[in-house]
């Protein structure tokens, strides 16, 4: 396989396994293309290679940043801003953790302490709902736990620990 089929290959497949993530198929794409570039890219280029509008781009790339995982680069003589991904996966694995624990754990948990406080909470039905809510705020607190350790780690003590998980 030549290098520009595998990258082809990478950015589409890395697009379609984004949405079974609940991501943005189009963003996963542009964020393969910036990973998988030697060079940063403009608006111009992702738009060519991705066959995509520059508004689709423009979307996705401000996406990316607010993620954390692309940042602008300045190149030196050019007017158009350019983009390049952090190549540091552990990094990316963090970050993307961080952000998605922000994004999906935090507010449940919130919601989840919200919906506890209940007036008539004598009844039995009432008990019994939160009871539920404490059940899904243990098991909502643990992930979050297990996620602030990931973020928090360094990738060697991380991997020690899933392996021994495996074992």
């Amino acid at each position: 396989m030549q290098l520009s089929e595998a990258k082809e290959k990478y950015i589409q497949t890395w697009g379609t396994f984004a949405t079974n993530w609940g991501i943005n198929r189009t963003m996963a794409q542009v964020h393969a293309l910036l990973l998988a570039s030697g060079k940063p890219l403009s608006t111009d280029e992702v738009m060519e290679q991705l066959e995509i509008s520059r508004g689709n781009a423009n979307m996705n790339l401000r996406a990316l940043m607010d993620w954390g995982i692309v940042k602008k680069e300045f190149v030196k003589g050019e007017r158009k801003e350019y983009f390049v991904a952090e190549k540091d996966v552990w990094f990316l694995f963090k970050q993307i953790t961080k952000e998605r624990r922000k994004r999906e754990i935090e507010p449940v948990i919130s919601f989840l302490e919200e919906l506890k406080n209940i007036e008539d909470n004598d009844s039995e039905e009432a008990k019994e709902f939160i009871k539920l809510m404490d059940d899904f705020s243990s098991v909502t607190g643990k992930i979050n736990n297990i996620m602030d350790l990931a973020i928090k780690s360094d990738d060697h003590w991380l991997v020690g620990k899933i392996t021994n998980l495996l074992k």
